[in-house]
């Protein structure tokens, strides 16, 4: 038999009225009695659970602000948000906005926030979900030096932004692993392009025309696609190794023509059902931080491609 606000009254030892405050989250409650209630309905049974995250007991408004510009992996999270949240009974409406910063300021609002993708630790989100992009790079490098079978020569890297930690974090673990285990590969170019194709052509051109035996080159945000288009126009005696991150309709493209060797994959769909998830467990938890829990990441090769 399902609780009652009667079960969590008595479980708790406050009143009806306190306990219908707290749940609908309306003023007139401290913050003490507030999580009493919140223990208590989550002893009794009366509070929804999903992969052990605690949602609240009312239908609630999601918004959620992501900077999707002309990356193809935030368009792709971005609709599978609106799909997963729409399918939520808990889920009273979702927005997306096409929106970057103001992020203290949605916090000192009243509003609990989740970052997504890229981590803002110095913001008081409650909690991120992602990959861990230290060890995304970590792991492009360990892919890159296998292989390449101990050849010695230069690598060239295209980075999206280092504003955003997410690239920067992959850009340490990409260095850090050549540097412990392939200290035969250096590498010899890397640029900022700001996920814009044509930036991310023009200079992998360049780094062909200077390298021309380059052994590999990895893609760290979002500018694949110009990496794509001058490695087929340059048309190299050896290809280079690439490797990028995301699967989306162009990569699945490029990794079927052998063209890509490996994607690593962030899995969109999982993210954007994690962070509705998560912005749920915000709202019903008392606690200004959720527990950590990464996404794992998805190597993608040419013969494991997921079925679309």
């Amino acid at each position: 038999m399902k609780a009652t606000v009667s079960d969590i009254a008595r479980s708790c030892g406050l009143s009806t009225a306190t306990v219908d405050r707290v749940l609908n989250n309306r003023p007139g409650a401290s913050a003490a009695n507030r999580q009493r209630v919140m223990e208590a309905a989550k002893q009794v049974g009366y509070l929804p659970v999903a992969d052990q995250v605690t949602l609240p007991s009312r239908p609630a408004h999601l918004e959620f602000l992501l900077p999707i510009g002309s990356n193809a992996f935030m368009r792709d999270l971005a609709g599978h948000i609106e799909d997963y949240a729409a399918r939520l009974p808990l889920v009273a409406s979702c927005r997306i906005h096409n929106l970057a910063g103001i992020l203290r300021d949605i916090v000192e609002a009243g509003m609990r926030l989740v970052t997504l993708v890229s981590d803002v630790p110095a913001a008081p989100r409650a909690a991120y979900v992602g990959i861990d992009n230290r060890v995304a790079g970590r792991t492009v490098a360990l892919l890159m030096g296998r292989f390449l079978g101990g050849r010695t020569g230069h690598l060239a890297m295209v980075v999206g932004s280092r504003s955003y930690r997410g690239h920067e974090e992959r850009e340490m673990g990409f260095r850090s692993v050549l540097s412990e285990e392939f200290p035969n590969l250096t590498v010899s170019s890397a640029v900022e392009v700001n996920d814009e194709p044509d930036a991310s052509y023009t200079e992998t051109m360049k780094a062909l025309h200077d390298e021309p035996e380059l052994l590999g080159i990895y893609c760290v945000g979002a500018g694949h696609s110009g990496v794509a288009k001058a490695i087929r126009e340059a048309r190299p005696n050896r290809k280079p190794v690439f490797i990028c991150h995301d699967l989306t309709k162009d990569t699945r493209g490029r990794l079927v023509d052998d063209l890509l060797d490996v994607v690593i994959d962030q899995n969109a769909r999982l993210i954007a059902e994690q962070s509705v998830i998560r912005l749920l467990g915000s709202i019903a938890s008392s606690a200004p931080y959720l527990t950590r829990k990464f996404i794992e990441p998805r190597l993608i090769f040419r013969e494991n491609v997921p079925v679309q």
